[in-house]
């Protein structure tokens, strides 16, 4: 058994990164500036955005976003219950009516078929946020088809989906409006951060928004050539992601092929080890997808088991193997459950398949030795339980 904890998503972060942030350091300017504009420009060039805008968060890429499109009290914005909450409080703050949907049995992304249906019911639908779940793209051909028909928004929640494709367009690319996460253990990391990809229009007002509604930025009053006069002309926020976490964001983004690969390895080396357990079920792939594997879902199949999924968690934890879910479904969530009365059975997909999901460790940091313990782990606990036959 492994001797030391092996941790969920640890970040690889390598001397480049320190070089460039300590060359922040002794450059002097620590906030919003030279190297956040050149994040914004490389990354836009990375995945093909028309426009880039550079936050502290994914959360705040969306927040942005939709205040950027106008949407507020009164209308109603479709998405799923299988996500992190911030994807549904966004939609809360700008004090909309979100409406949560079932998701499809195989990739657990948001059912177009059911989001079909919730736009029919809301004539006030003014958007809808499919989620690039664990790094595998939604059906997007069915969502703007949805989305064009009745002349709704879509912003992609893509916090793990750099840097995913569909159908041969990579996610973010332009025209799409889509909101990208560097949270620590994303596919890239800045730490904390977050990237809004779109059309120069929903950026440019998207960018007020993100800096305290002002009509020019701190970078700019404070250089040779800006002017310390500004006007606010919106009620905005504090958004802006500083040169700090740039800085690391450039690095990385050098070497995102690099860690792909990497990930991509650990994927095929999951996979090989765990199509001979019958106990489990390996991740779904669509033919017509390139995943980003932010996420290895492992489901059970607890009909073969004599244990249930969260005392298999507690098996691998003994053996200090750092798994997780991801995630608890939001209709359960005390807050939205109570406030708009959701019920479990409106979400059958998305009730059995949380029962018996769980994630894997996987990050490029990770390994052969540490990929091998957690393939040795799980098999040693699906063979423990498995259950005897009758």
């Amino acid at each position: 058994m492994r001797k030391e904890f092996l941790e969920f998503a640890p970040p690889l972060i390598g001397q480049a990164e320190i070089d460039e942030v300590v060359d922040t350091l002794r450059g002097g300017w620590l906030t919003t500036g030279e190297r956040a504009k050149r994040f914004e420009a490389c990354f836009r060039q990375r995945v093909g955005a028309e426009d880039a805008l550079a936050l502290s968060s994914a959360t705040a890429a969306m927040h942005v976003a939709l205040a950027a499109l106008g949407i507020g009290a009164g209308d109603t914005v479709v998405t799923t219950t299988m996500t992190f909450a911030s994807t549904v409080h966004v939609i809360e703050h700008q004090r909309a009516r979100p409406v949560l949907v079932d998701v499809e049995p195989d990739t657990l992304n948001i059912d177009p078929g059911a989001a079909a249906r919730a736009v029919r019911d809301h004539p006030d639908a003014k958007a809808i946020i499919p989620v690039h779940l664990y790094g595998h793209p939604a059906d997007m051909d069915a969502i703007h088809d949805l989305a064009n028909r009745h002349g709704i928004a879509v912003v992609e929640d893509a916090a793990h989906a750099l840097p995913a494709r569909y159908r041969e367009r990579t996610i973010g690319a332009a025209p799409s409006i889509a909101a990208f996460s560097f949270y620590a253990t994303k596919n890239l990391t800045t730490g904390e951060g977050g990237m809004l990809t779109g059309p120069p229009q929903v950026i440019e007002a998207a960018r007020t928004w993100s800096l305290h509604g002002m009509s020019r930025d701190a970078f700019m009053r404070y250089t040779s050539d800006g002017s310390w006069k500004y006007d606010v002309v919106l009620p905005g926020f504090k958004y802006n992601m500083p040169d700090l976490q740039a800085a690391i964001g450039l690095r990385q983004l050098e070497r995102l092929d690099q860690m792909q690969a990497r990930r991509r390895a650990i994927v095929s080396m999951y996979d090989k080890a765990f199509s001979t357990l019958d106990a489990v079920q390996t991740p779904v792939t669509r033919p017509d997808v390139d995943s980003a594997w932010h996420i290895y879902l492992l489901r059970l199949r607890l009909e073969r088991l004599s244990i249930g999924r969260d005392a298999f968690l507690d098996e691998l934890r003994r053996r200090n193997i750092g798994a997780s879910v991801h995630f608890i479904p939001v209709h359960r969530m005390s807050y939205y459950r109570e406030r708009y009365g959701l019920r479990r059975e409106d979400f059958p997909v998305a009730e059995r398949e949380f029962e018996r999901m769980l994630s894997l460790p996987l990050s490029p940091a990770h390994s052969d030795e540490d990929v091998a313990d957690v393939i040795e782990a799980v098999t040693d606990v699906a063979t423990k339980h498995r259950r005897r036959a009758a």
